[in-house]
C-alpha cells in the first residue's frame, strides 16, 4: 500500500510540473495574439472614428507668407500649394476646416496649446518633431537653399565667416544655418517671416539667408533679386501635422485624400500650377 501510494504521489506531481510547463510554453503565443488584436482593435477605431468625423470641422493652422505653399493673392485670398491641396483632401474625405494664417512658430504654438487641430505650412518632417506630432504621409520632398543678392559675390559657406545671415524661427532653413555657424563662425539672426527675412538680405543687413529651396526658387522666379549660388541640400519632406494621440481620423482622412489626388492627376495639377518644370 506505502508503495502504491508512493507512485501515485510521484506520478501526480510529474502531471502537474507538465501542466505548468505547457502553460509557459502556451505565454508567448497568447502575447503576440493579444498584441495583435490590439493593433488590429486601434486600426478599426480609427477608421470608425474617420467614418464618424465625415462632415466634422477642424481649425487648421498655417503660415502667413510661404510662397508657393501658402501666400496672399493679389484679392487678398490665402492660396498656395497647401491650401489647394487641404481644400481638395477636405472635399474629397468629406470634412469641412477654419483656416487660420498665424504664422510658423504661431501656428506651431497654436496646435501645442489646443488651439487649433492640425497644421499644415510646409512642415518638415524630423524625428524630433515625430517625437510630439503626428504626421501625415509626406505630400512633398525638399530641401535648404541659401540665398545671396544677385549682385553678391558670395559662392560658398566659407565666405560667409564672420558675416551676419538671415533664418526663419523655427525652419529646416534656421536648423541648418546655425549648425553651419557652428562649423564656419557667422552669426544667426531670426525672423518670424519669409518676407521679412529676404528684405533684411536686400537691405544689406544680413549676407545671405536660408530657406527652403522651392520656396526662395518660386520668389526668385518672380523677380526677387536674389540669387542660390549653391545646389539645394538634402531636406526632409512636408506633412501635414496633428498633436500625437489627438486626431488620427484626421491624420488618416489626410492621407486618404492624398493618396486619392494623386492617383486622379488632381495633385500634380495643384503643384504644377505654382511649380513649373
Amino acid at each position: 500500500m506505502k508503495k502504491l501510494l508512493a507512485l501515485m504521489l510521484v506520478g501526480a506531481m510529474t502531471f502537474s510540473l507538465a501542466g505548468c510547463g505547457n502553460k509557459a510554453a502556451e505565454t508567448p503565443a497568447a502575447d503576440t495574439a493579444t498584441t495583435t488584436q490590439a493593433a488590429s482593435d486601434e486600426e478599426a477605431a480609427t477608421e470608425a472614428a474617420a467614418t464618424d468625423a465625415a462632415g466634422q470641422k477642424y481649425i487648421i493652422a498655417t503660415d502667413t507668407t510661404f510662397a508657393p505653399f501658402e501666400f496672399e493673392d493679389e484679392s487678398g485670398n490665402m492660396v498656395g500649394i497647401d491650401l489647394d491641396l487641404l481644400a481638395a483632401i477636405a472635399e474629397d474625405q468629406g470634412f469641412t476646416y477654419e483656416l487660420q494664417s498665424l504664422g510658423f512658430s504661431a501656428a506651431v504654438t497654436a496646435l501645442e496649446a489646443g488651439q487649433c487641430d492640425g497644421v499644415i505650412a510646409g512642415m518638415s518632417i524630423t524625428d524630433e518633431r515625430q517625437a510630439k506630432y503626428d504626421f501625415s504621409d509626406p505630400y512633398f520632398e525638399s530641401g535648404v537653399g541659401m540665398g545671396v543678392a544677385a549682385d553678391s559675390d558670395i559662392a560658398s559657406y566659407d565666405d560667409l565667416a564672420g558675416k551676419t545671415v538671415a533664418a526663419k524661427v523655427g525652419t529646416q532653413g534656421c536648423t541648418f544655418a546655425e549648425a553651419k555657424a557652428a562649423e564656419i563662425g557667422f552669426t544667426v539672426t531670426q525672423f518670424e517671416d519669409s518676407a521679412s527675412m529676404y528684405q533684411d538680405v536686400l537691405a544689406g543687413n544680413s549676407v545671405a539667408c536660408f530657406e527652403d529651396y522651392p520656396v526662395m526658387g518660386y520668389e526668385i522666379s518672380r523677380g526677387m533679386a536674389l540669387k542660390m549660388p549653391l545646389d539645394m541640400e538634402a531636406g526632409n519632406s512636408y506633412g501635414f501635422a496633428t498633436m500625437k494621440g489627438a486626431h488620427p481620423e484626421l491624420v488618416k482622412m489626410f492621407n486618404d485624400g492624398l493618396t486619392n489626388l494623386k492617383a486622379s492627376g488632381k495633385y500634380d495639377e495643384i503643384v504644377n500650377t505654382y511649380i513649373a518644370k
